[in-house]
């Protein structure tokens, strides 16, 4: 009894991730019916990023293009490795968006990295907090916030979060 019990949660789990490995993205959200909207933001997306490496697409089973769905990509470097996470809300003809991006850097700090950002970007606000070993990262625009975290003296992850309302 025990056995299928287990069975069933990942029964479930692969019914409505129907997960595959696309070339892209955006390519597999069309393949997959995803409403039109989202499938096209999603490739404005991928291509600022210029996302590659493993990609993966969970989307319902029967209305693809009514409900949520979630797009992963995932690569290495030679120097870390990211995750990026987009989540599609379909709204009629509209979409809503949320995108996170983590990326693992092995040899840069975090200090490092905050410098390097904010003299590319003279207007992005940076705090501090807990002795150095949290930076978080905001543009004028509050348009995303980067929470920069402290993993050793050379090494940091950077976490990325947005979210957009287009045409609302």
């Amino acid at each position: 009894m025990k056995v299928f019990l287990n069975i069933i949660p990942i029964f479930y789990l692969l019914l409505f991730s129907l997960s595959s490995f696309a070339s892209s993205l955006a390519n597999d959200a069309k393949d997959r019916d995803i409403n039109e909207t989202c499938y096209s933001y999603l490739g404005q997306i991928e291509s600022s990023y210029e996302l590659s490496g493993l990609k993966i697409t969970f989307a319902h089973p029967k209305d693809p293009s009514l409900l949520p769905s979630l797009h992963i990509s995932s690569q290495k470097y030679n120097n870390g490795s990211s995750s990026f996470s987009a989540t599609l809300m379909p709204d009629d003809e509209y979409c809503y968006l949320s995108t996170v991006l983590v990326t693992a850097i092995n040899n840069q700090s975090c200090s490092e990295i905050a410098q390097i950002k904010s003299e590319s970007d003279a207007n992005l606000k940076v705090s501090v907090y807990a002795d150095g070993n949290y930076t978080i990262l905001t543009p004028s625009d509050g348009s995303f916030q980067a929470i920069l975290t402290s993993s050793g003296d050379n090494s940091c992850t950077m976490t990325e979060t947005r979210m957009m309302w287009p045409g609302k």
